[in-house]
């Protein structure tokens, strides 16, 4: 990787403590992205636009505990903006995040895959740990109307990804409607299922006091999302055939489609 494309040391502090921290990480990956045509900016563009909507959404008083949950967002960003910083260096992220950083300059998976993959590792693997360690013990319960009410947002946003991938490729809306929904019949993917899995392994890890035995949790919990991840990057011939018809038809640039996804 050349110079010009590698981060710099000094982009990045050794500890994000607000939001806003999290907002200009995140505004130098898309940055990055757009700078080098490579697809992992996606996943950063909607990323982006969730942090600043829970940003909103403190500042409104929508959560019981405003400063938990700004706690919480810098916290969930970090395990994401970390895992690209390992990729960036040639290390190893962990494996969920490995599978969803691993085709940032492959053609073939459409938009919407390189959402889903962000989408599995962050929510299936970081969000559970993320809220254990926010609320560890007997409070993860203290924590648990605001944690639905960020899966709520989360819910609330996938009506705006379809508008908008609408814009890359207008066929997903006649897809959307034969199917039910883009992300589970093309991709066997339930973000619903996601977020109850992610507040099960919250609670299992807050309840238990042992580091060791909460490593290898959260190395099982890593293992499946890798293996859903790979399921989202190869669904099987027809799905794979279903998706490759769709790549051929989407419009525009990787700089084109981050601006559809960002703005």
């Amino acid at each position: 990787m050349s110079d010009v494309s590698s981060p710099k040391s000094d982009i990045f502090p050794p500890v994000m403590t607000t939001i806003d921290d999290v907002l200009v990480q995140l505004d130098f990956i898309i940055d990055t992205a757009r700078r080098r045509g490579s697809a992992d900016g996606y996943f950063a563009a909607l990323y982006r636009r969730v942090t600043e909507t829970v940003r909103l959404r403190i500042a409104q008083g929508a959560f019981a505990d405003g400063p938990r949950m700004a706690r919480f967002d810098v916290a969930f960003a970090s395990r994401y903006i970390g895992a690209w910083r390992q990729h960036e260096r040639g290390e190893t992220p962990t494996s969920a995040w490995a599978v969803a950083l691993s085709c940032e300059t492959f053609f073939w998976p459409v938009v919407m895959q390189h959402l889903l993959l962000g989408m599995n590792a962050h929510i299936n693997l970081d969000l559970g740990i993320v809220a254990a360690e926010i609320s560890p013990g007997a409070s993860i319960q203290d924590l648990k109307s605001d944690f639905d009410a960020i899966n709520q947002l989360l819910a609330d946003l996938v009506g705006d990804v379809t508008d908008r991938m609408g814009t890359i490729w207008p066929g997903v809306r006649l897809l959307v409607k034969a199917g039910g929904g883009l992300d589970e019949e093309i991709v066997n993917f339930s973000l619903s299922r996601a977020r109850e899995a992610a507040w099960g392994v919250a609670t299992t890890l807050a309840a238990e006091p042992d580091a060791s035995r909460r490593a290898v949790i959260i190395q099982g919990v890593d293992d499946v999302a890798t293996v859903l991840g790979r399921g989202v990057l190869h669904p099987g011939l027809w799905a794979a055939s279903t998706l490759a018809w769709i790549r051929l038809r989407e419009r525009g640039s990787v700089a084109e489609k981050l601006d559809v996804l960002s703005k």
